[in-house]
């Protein structure tokens, strides 16, 4: 595997990482990620944020697009989307990275703060989920986050505006346009954004798509185009794969049984979960729940 690596991310990442996965740090918004071993393509869900590999590489798949994600980019997820991602690393070569989650508090006032500013306008409705290039802004403010890390006195002094200083700069970034949408309920894009909430909340039920479609004020077929452009997914497969990640989860990290994670995410046939979850995931439920499970 060709090395990739941000030299000087990278120094400031390793004396951090102390395992593989997903790795919480003294702020509650940043985690650092790690894996010291190849990731074959697996399904799961990033919570809405911004991702910077520094060494090694990532691919992401969503529906029809092919999303890298490797050092001189960074990630930009506004929507908690099931998408599929495999990871290339080595115990030589070990990926690092460094994500901040989106703190809606955070992201509200800041394009409360930038409002009136020129931004790029969007021709086309915004990616939920894109990597685009490295600027020197967002470098250096990784760096700045990195280095309060480093130290407790400064992550508790100043960690929240190195958080802060992280969003503005993705803020005025190529990704920014689907950031500011999150806030300003403007547009198809928007609506789309309030059904996805709904459905991420309330997971465990049933829909139809005329149901959703009138959350958005938009015909049934107007809303299953426009849904299914920004997630790459229809509505109902989009809920069955979301719920299958979900019941994954409660499986492998709360270890709820086969039984008790069917019922959780709204399915009334277990049997219908079992065949549902091998299809989606190749292996059963019950295998799956004794198999560790990456988190990157």
């Amino acid at each position: 595997m060709e090395q990739k690596r941000s030299p000087q991310l990278v120094e400031l990442l390793e004396p951090l990482i102390t395992r593989d996965g997903f790795i919480r740090t003294t702020l509650a918004e940043v985690y650092l990620v790690a894996a010291r071993r190849q990731v074959p393509r697996t399904p799961l869900i990033y919570e809405p944020s911004l991702i910077v590999i520094a060494q090694g590489q990532k691919v992401g798949y969503l529906g029809d697009r092919t999303i890298h994600y490797n050092p001189g980019q960074y990630l930009v997820q506004s929507l908690p989307l099931p998408f599929e991602c495999e990871t290339q690393a080595t115990p030589e070569a070990p990926l690092m990275g460094i994500a901040v989650r989106f703190d809606p508090s955070t992201l509200s006032e800041l394009v409360h703060d930038t409002e009136g500013e020129i931004f790029r306008e969007e021709d086309t409705d915004p990616l939920p989920m894109a990597s685009v290039a490295m600027t020197e802004g967002m470098h250096e403010a990784m760096v700045r986050l990195l280095r309060a890390l480093v130290d407790p006195m400064d992550a508790r002094v100043m960690g929240r505006a190195r958080v802060r200083e992280v969003v503005y700069e993705a803020l005025k970034g190529e990704q920014g346009g689907a950031l500011r949408a999150l806030v300003q309920n403007r547009g198809r894009y928007s609506r789309i954004v309030q059904v996805l909430q709904r459905l991420h909340a309330e997971f465990d039920r049933d829909y139809t798509v005329d149901e959703l479609a009138a959350q958005a004020n938009m015909s049934a077929s107007a809303f299953h185009q426009h849904f299914k452009d920004i997630t790459r997914s229809s509505p109902l497969q989009y809920l069955k794969r979301f719920r299958l990640i979900k019941a994954r989860q409660l499986m492998t990290r709360d270890h709820l049984n086969v039984n008790q994670a069917a019922a959780a995410v709204g399915y009334r046939s277990v049997s219908q979960f079992s065949r549902d979850y091998k299809r989606y995931f190749t292996v059963t439920p019950a295998r799956h729940r004794r198999l560790p499970v990456s988190e990157n």
